[in-house]
């Protein structure tokens, strides 16, 4: 059994100026989701992404107090790579996530970014 929430699907559904994200997460067999709306312009989907990845983490914990502070694309080297800002909890305990784009869709890599921020977290919460 994993330990940590399983990414299983990214949806985006564009109508117009607006698209809506479905992140639907596993967490020992049972099916979890997240969505945000927000600006269907590609370079705002990532961030929209991310809000539905938290979402999606929120209800797999309950009681988990999260708050997406940023996502961002960057070139290091030359890698690029997806990071994500959360603020975790009551204590306002600030966590980075990373995630390589290489091939990846930059949704799916700001997904993997807010994930990587909060799984180390996650074991204790969960």
């Amino acid at each position: 059994m994993n330990r940590r929430p399983v990414i299983v699907a990214i949806e985006e559904d564009a109508d117009g100026d607006d698209v809506r994200v479905t992140i639907t997460l596993d967490w020992e067999g049972r099916r979890h989701y997240g969505t945000a709306v927000g600006s269907a312009e590609r370079s705002h989907r990532p961030r929209v992404a991310a809000e539905a990845a938290l979402e999606a983490v929120e209800r797999v914990g309950g009681n988990l107090q999260a708050e997406l502070m940023a996502v961002a694309t960057a070139e290091i080297g030359e890698a690029r790579v997806a990071l994500a800002q959360v603020r975790l909890g009551e204590d306002g305990e600030v966590l980075v996530g990373t995630a390589l784009l290489a091939d990846a869709d930059p949704s799916l890599a700001a997904v993997r970014a807010v994930m990587a921020a909060l799984n180390r977290r996650l074991g204790r919460v969960l």
